[in-house]
């Protein structure tokens, strides 16, 4: 859908409590908000041909809750409680951590900007859900299927600095807790954005430390949003050594050894010294009252003597039923060569085929 369904949609709230703080004269307020997802998915490819029914394809199913407080002088505390829900199966997300989407608290300045520390997104995977992925980074032509999506930090410190004539920053530092060495398992990110009228343009750069060796990954990305009247036009640019993370899956090679680990955990081990490709999108959405459409091409090209290069086209259609709900339709088919081996995944899950068909309904709680 329009960027504000695909995107923006997953943080409205569906209940709102007003609460006096005790001890304080100034108002609270306490948000409960979620989505429900859940939709069939047809993998094709690969040797795993598969049909079944998958939660938060377009958007990760969640039950959050968030608050702010007014400290007055132009300050404000929050927090932001996210914990992801599997609900054709009523499992935990993110590896059954409790809160594990966010857990974080905030304190914003109305003139200095905000600054807040726990479990969060990196400045760098804002830019690609919000500026690069006309998908959102959802259904199964979501960019992170061939490109490095960063997701989340954990043990996060994020700076977020005020709009000042259209530009922005965010930086973030996520402490590795290593005993003896604090590089170990750190990650720094960090994003420059401008925005106004119909363009919008952002800088990003990630950078994450391996855990047991003295490697890292990196990657750069250009991204650029335009708007014109009904359409949304988008195009990105990567630049990636060490690999990192792609499609949610993290692999490090160590002592000639190949590990494996989540890419929803920030800590996990990153790609083999000297590893490096580029990553290149261009796509289109468009609405049109409740319809709207999505597609884009995704090139990967892997910069090694192996050549294990793949594209991905997808495309998509989403009707509103009302505000809260919209029933989706998604298809997305990757072409790897040389051996590569990208998966079509969604919101939710990494994948096994090399194509997938999408059919869903999403709710706003």
């Amino acid at each position: 859908m329009k960027h504000t369904v695909t995107t923006s949609l997953l943080a409205l709230a569906c209940c709102t409590a007003h609460s006096q703080a005790q001890a304080q004269t100034s108002a609270s307020a306490i948000q409960i908000y979620g989505v429900a997802d859940a939709g069939l998915v047809a993998e094709r490819g690969n040797g795993a041909s598969t049909t079944k029914v998958s939660s938060g394809v377009a958007s990760g199913s969640r039950l959050g809750f968030k608050g702010t407080e007014d400290l007055g002088n132009g300050l404000s505390a929050g927090f932001v409680l996210e914990s992801g829900v599997y609900i054709d199966t009523g499992a935990s997300g993110q590896g059954g951590l409790t809160f594990g989407r966010q857990s974080y608290v905030s304190l914003s300045s109305s003139t200095l900007g905000t600054v807040s520390a726990g479990r969060q997104y990196s400045p760098y995977y804002k830019v690609l859900r919000d500026v690069a992925d006309p998908f959102g980074d959802g259904l199964a032509g979501q960019a992170a299927n061939l490109m490095v999506p960063n997701a989340r930090m954990d043990n996060a410190v994020v700076y977020a600095t005020p709009t000042l004539a259209g530009w922005s920053a965010n930086v973030a530092y996520s402490a590795g807790e290593v005993a003896a060495d604090s590089t170990r398992k750190r990650s720094l990110s960090g994003a420059v954005s401008y925005s106004a009228g119909p363009v919008a343009v952002s800088l990003a750069h990630h950078r994450r430390e391996d855990a047991l060796a003295a490697t890292h990954a990196r990657n750069s990305m250009l991204a650029a949003r335009y708007t014109l009247g009904a359409y949304q036009l988008h195009a990105a640019y990567a630049a990636n050594r060490g690999m990192g993370t792609v499609g949610g899956s993290i692999l490090s090679t160590v002592g000639g050894v190949t590990l494996a680990g989540s890419g929803a955990v920030a800590a996990g081990p990153v790609g083999a010294p000297g590893a490096a490709s580029r990553d290149l999108l261009v796509g289109l959405c468009a609405t049109f009252g409740p319809h709207s459409f999505a597609g884009s091409v995704v090139q990967h090209a892997d910069r090694s003597a192996a050549d294990k290069d793949a594209r991905q086209y997808g495309v998509a259609y989403l009707y509103a039923l009302s505000k809260r709900t919209d029933v989706y339709t998604a298809y997305a088919r990757i072409r790897n060569t040389n051996g590569a081996a990208f998966t079509v995944g969604n919101a939710s899950e990494d994948g096994k085929g090399h194509s997938a068909i999408n059919i869903g309904l999403r709710h706003l709680l």
